[in-house]
């Protein structure tokens, strides 16, 4: 079949299951991959709290159609697991969180041998990960965030060197008095600092993203960017929400703000900042930057530091 011009057409996956005795239910994966093509960077998915490896439809197909191997695990939070608030696993689900992006980097092998004609075209030199909301938490800590665990209070180093670039989506800024009561009492795991996120990232926060996490309005959101050191780049989507027009799903019914030019700037944007962070092409980065400042009515603003 010819490539289209939605992208070349891709194969995925499902389930893919590793075994995790230790989390006390096997992880399962989604692998997506162009069905041409060699040479291809690997990206991670870390999907928001409750999703799951079948979520987010609208980023993982254009990323897979544009050259990336995207790989998404099912987090303990999954409603497809339905976990009880009373299992004592619960406390913990932002470290088993970061513990399944982990085992599928120590079990990279396996998952792209388990993909039809996916073998002997990966470039496991080129990796990176991304996630939404709750996942957005998730990448940033194999780039270099820190969480402290409110049992242990410790703020533990969990940066991966195998991941080279990372892209943040609606992602949680700071805690303590930015936090609601309600934040507070049923997320204690959201204290996070940037000052050791040195991993280049792109972080994407919508001016209309009113969480109900925060008592500081959308410009929360921006955190990851303002807070943290080294190459980061910023894109703020005008008019988004925290479904950032659309990316949970197909006609999702989590998605307030449905609006498919944001998902197609988002879509671009993201294919190009990680084509340039992973040293592949940097063209199409150069050109939306350009486009974006000199549009007199543009859907996002674009800046680096």
């Amino acid at each position: 079949m010819p490539a289209t011009e939605f992208g070349t057409p891709i194969v995925s996956v499902k389930p893919l299951v590793l075994a995790t005795p230790a989390r006390g239910t096997d992880l399962t994966v989604r692998v997506s991959a162009p069905v041409t093509g060699d040479d291809l960077p690997v990206l991670l998915f870390s999907h928001g709290y409750g999703s799951s490896l079948d979520g987010y439809g609208p980023l993982i197909d254009h990323w897979a159609a544009n050259g990336f191997v995207v790989i998404q695990p099912t987090h303990l939070d999954s409603r497809t697991l339905a976990l009880p608030p009373e299992d004592p696993r619960t406390p913990h689900l932002w470290r088993h969180r970061v513990d399944d992006l982990r085992t599928v980097l120590d079990h990279l092998d396996a998952l792209i041998a388990a993909v039809p004609t996916l073998a002997g075209r990966v470039d496991r030199s080129r990796i990176a990960v991304a996630g939404h909301s709750f996942g957005g938490q998730t990448a940033g800590v194999l780039l270099g965030l820190r969480v402290t665990d409110p049992t242990t209070g410790a703020a533990e180093d969990l940066a991966d060197p195998r991941v080279r670039a990372g892209v943040l989506l609606a992602t949680a800024g700071l805690g303590g008095a930015n936090l609601t009561p309600f934040a507070v009492e049923h997320f204690p795991f959201m204290n996070p600092t940037f000052a050791h996120l040195s991993t280049p990232a792109l972080v994407v926060a919508g001016d209309r993203d009113d969480s109900p996490l925060t008592v500081r309005g959308p410009d929360w959101m921006t955190d990851p960017y303002t807070l943290s050191p080294g190459d980061k780049s910023l894109l703020t989507l005008l008019g988004a929400e925290h479904s950032l027009g659309g990316i949970p799903g197909y006609e999702a019914a989590e998605t307030t703000d449905e609006n498919p030019a944001l998902v197609a700037l988002l879509r671009a944007v993201t294919t190009a900042y990680l084509r340039r962070a992973l040293d592949i092409d940097d063209t199409d980065w150069r050109a939306i930057r350009k486009s974006l400042a000199e549009d007199p009515a543009p859907l996002g603003r674009l800046e680096s530091k």
